[in-house]
């Protein structure tokens, strides 16, 4: 556990110091045969705009719980929630969202990308916001966002660490840089 938890520290540090950049490192380990450990990837990652406010790029997805230990990429098109039973590790970069983007945005812009959205909850007030039926880790890498709520708004900054259980919520950037987020989604139980 411990280790873990230097390896993820460790990762942040390393993606926060490229906020901005178009690409980022992603180093993937794994056995050979002789069960040794190596280096199954080694690439730069696009992190490619989605929305005029948001860029993402995957750097893992799983498709069971507990997960299997892939020799193959597992990167591949997927909405906003991870498989049923699995896992999603991304990054996503939120724009500086000006109120007059703001008022242009699509209704429920982000809730229509969402598989398996939770049952309970009140509908979604905002465009960007969203449930999706997963427990999320989060780590602010850099920048400022507001986390939307129901009824309230949660100011976070670099640094920052939020879990996020299934709720309605969104991610609205009011400053003046862009704030990156590494996110861990686990699919879960119906709350």
């Amino acid at each position: 556990m411990q280790r873990s938890v230097f390896v993820w520290a460790a990762l942040c540090a390393s993606l926060s110091s490229a906020a901005a950049a178009d690409e980022v490192r992603r180093v993937v380990t794994g056995l050979d045969d002789r069960n040794h450990a190596v280096v199954l990837f080694d690439s730069l990652i696009p992190v490619k705009q989605d929305s005029p406010v948001i860029s993402s790029t995957n750097f893992w997805i799983t498709d069971g719980t507990p997960p299997s230990l892939y020799s193959k990429d597992t990167v591949r098109p997927i909405g906003v929630s991870p498989p049923d039973n699995g896992t999603k590790f991304r990054l996503v970069e939120f724009a500086p969202l000006s109120p007059e983007i703001e008022a242009k945005l699509p209704p429920e812009m982000i809730m229509k990308g969402v598989a398996h959205a939770p049952e309970k909850g009140i509908p979604v007030k905002h465009p960007m916001m969203h449930r999706t039926r997963s427990l999320d880790y989060a780590v602010i890498l850099s920048g400022e966002i507001d986390m939307m709520l129901d009824d309230t708004s949660v100011h976070l900054k670099q640094g920052d660490v939020i879990v996020q259980q299934a709720t309605n919520h969104g991610w609205v950037n009011h400053g003046t840089q862009p704030c990156r987020i590494l996110f861990v989604l686990m699919d879960s139980k119906e709350p």
